[in-house]
């Protein structure tokens, strides 16, 4: 089955008009018909060849919303017509310790990216939501209830919102808990309300004073401009939790500092360049940890679009034309975006 995509063919070239190769489905298959696809900052690191490992033609994208066109035989739980998702995974073994606790993400062999992941048919990886239409396992397909009208503020939930609601509810944040969100951007934004629905006191950290009262809006308690070390000093030891979602190298003891006894930072931006060594000393008179968190399982991507829908959360974003994506990903690197660009997948009717 061939369809109109967007993707690049090579680390130095932009996305262009191409046509992708869609599976027949089989019997567990769900054929969607993408609507909506959110642009995530790592589209940008894999497209450009900026982290290893890149399979071209790539095709990116993981914040997929659209309605289902066809089903397998095999399908129980969807049907054509329904509105649905897919987030980062397409697949993985689903046998190994990790997936049978329902953390594919964890998966032992390694999960399926939604792209550039190794697969058995052409080209031999997986294509992406920059596309007109995906074929995806059932399991791996999720329930979208929110109404019509919101679905493009729902995609990057597939990506944003389980990587901050994971952590989050991970480390029991809510009502009697104080939790700092550090960066006010893609993730960061979503992770602002997230924590702000959960109950507990949030304190947003961003190094722009011009962010502040976009901060509060999202939900916010407070707000510290981190390039102000007084600022920064009224929080010592007195967060629970920070959730860090910057993707640049920056000094992290800066915020361990702000962490009550037994308080735990957790990691969800991934830096070029590594961070500067933390220091030792004040983790271990602490008792404070470093921690890393990478998106969520199915059940718990599902759990937090429930809990999204019911609280009526979706990402602050801005609708692009696909013929737009590679301004978008130049304005991305400049972080001139609040907070996160979707494609309009009707407008690749046009290309390829």
């Amino acid at each position: 089955m061939k369809i109109n995509g967007y993707g690049t063919l090579g680390p130095g070239r932009v996305l262009e008009p191409m046509h992708v190769l869609r599976r027949k489905p089989g019997s567990h298959d769900v054929v969607i018909n993408i609507a909506f696809c959110g642009v995530c900052h790592s589209d940008l690191h894999q497209a450009r060849g900026e982290w290893t490992g890149t399979l071209y033609p790539c095709v990116p994208g993981h914040e997929i919303v659209g309605q289902v066109a066809a089903i397998g035989d095999s399908v129980s739980q969807f049907k054509v017509g329904d509105t649905v998702g897919v987030g980062c995974m397409v697949d993985s073994c689903q046998h190994c310790a990790a997936c049978d606790e329902g953390l594919e993400q964890y998966c032992e062999k390694g999960f399926t990216p939604t792209y550039n992941g190794l697969i058995d048919e052409a080209p031999g990886h997986t294509l992406g939501g920059y596309s007109q239409q995906i074929v995806v396992d059932d399991t791996f397909v999720l329930k979208i209830t929110h109404s019509l009208n919101q679905l493009p503020a729902v995609a990057p939930l597939l990506c944003a919102g389980i990587t901050t609601y994971s952590p989050l509810k991970h480390w029991s944040v809510g009502p009697g808990k104080a939790i700092g969100v550090v960066g006010v951007g893609g993730l960061g934004h979503v992770g602002i309300k997230i924590a702000h629905a959960l109950g507990a006191y949030v304190v947003a950290f961003t190094s722009s004073e011009s962010k502040r009262a976009d901060a509060k809006t999202l939900g916010a308690d407070d707000v510290v401009v981190s390039t102000d070390a007084k600022d920064m000093a009224r929080y010592v030891n007195r967060l629970d939790c920070i959730l860090n979602t910057v993707a640049a190298a920056h000094d992290l003891d800066a915020y361990t500092a702000l962490l009550k006894l037994n308080g735990t930072m957790t990691l969800v931006g991934v830096p070029a360049h590594a961070h500067p060594s933390p220091a030792v000393q004040p983790l271990i008179f602490r008792r404070r940890a470093i921690a890393g968190s990478l998106i969520g399982g199915i059940v718990e991507t599902q759990e937090m679009l429930d809990f999204c829908a019911k609280h009526k959360i979706v990402a602050d974003v801005e609708m692009i034309r696909i013929e737009q994506i590679n301004e978008a990903f130049d304005r991305m690197q400049r972080n001139d975006v609040k907070y996160r660009f979707v494609i309009d997948n009707s407008t690749l009717s046009a290309s390829a």
